[in-house]
């Protein structure tokens, strides 16, 4: 259960559309199921606002698919996989269609980024709209890891593609999207130059998300992440190599900032 669905819950007791045993049910539900070869969280979404994410690197196509079936079957709503390779991705399909063939029909699986979504996308509840900019055609697969990432725990993303420090007239043109934005995500490879630039246009979070895409002395992308832990630009926070989860979850957070009432 995530925390929107807790506050919708909440608010159905509170108008009379569910009774409160009904909803008491719900809350009863075991903090986590032990499959033996995981422990599934149910409530983390209750605890961090965002439910638990399926890593797909190194897990079988059938633990990834009993996960989900764990999941939805506790009243998880939404489901993200990340990094899940292709072949994997149809068999978790095929494995969540024996399983149950409404889940199939449900998993939709974005092969650039690698992510694997079941239930859709919710609507955008944030504060604000979350850009994603990214330097080259090359630096996608992170970029739309970050995108889906946000999308999936509710927010508006808009995308900047291909504006890199090469062509600075490119990032320019979206100068009103860089000024309206709530929190900013910066993918670049190379020298990593594009979110210090970002970071000197905006004034709100940017996170900053080096990427493994750049020539030998790149590093791997070791040189665009020193590049942008040394950025001028103030109030740039910096993710891993390639981690455009983090990113996005991250910019989920700050998007979603609640101040309370006095």
């Amino acid at each position: 259960m995530e925390e929107r669905e807790m506050r919708a819950l909440l608010a159905a007791v509170a108008d009379g559309s569910v009774a409160p045993d009904v909803a008491a049910l719900r809350f009863k539900t075991a903090p986590f199921t032990d499959l033996g070869y995981a422990k599934v969280d149910h409530h983390r979404g209750i605890r961090q606002g965002a439910a638990e994410v399926i890593y797909g690197a190194g897990k079988t196509s059938e633990h990834i698919a009993g996960i989900v079936a764990n999941m939805r079957e506790a009243g998880q709503e939404r489901v993200l996989v990340t990094r899940l390779a292709p072949d994997a991705a149809a068999e978790v399909e095929a494995r969540l269609v024996a399983v149950d063939p409404s889940l199939g029909a449900a998993f939709a699986y974005h092969e650039l980024p690698r992510v694997g979504i079941v239930g859709g996308l919710p609507q955008a509840d944030g504060n604000g709209r979350i850009v994603i900019a990214a330097a080259g055609t090359s630096d996608l697969f992170v970029a739309e890891e970050a995108a889906l990432t946000a999308e999936v725990l509710g927010n508006e993303v808009v995308r900047l593609y291909d504006v890199g420090v090469a062509g600075i007239h490119r990032l320019l043109a979206h100068a009103d999207d860089i000024a309206s934005a709530q929190v900013i995500v910066a993918v670049a490879g190379m020298e990593g130059a594009l979110a210090s630039v970002v970071g000197g246009m905006a004034s709100c979070p940017v996170i900053a998300v080096p990427t493994s895409v750049g020539y030998g002395a790149s590093f791997g992308g070791v040189a665009a992440l020193l590049a942008m832990l040394n950025s001028c630009a103030s109030g740039i926070s910096v993710v891993n190599i390639d981690n455009g989860f983090g990113a996005g979850y991250q910019a989920n957070m700050i998007n979603h900032v609640r101040i309370p009432s006095a």
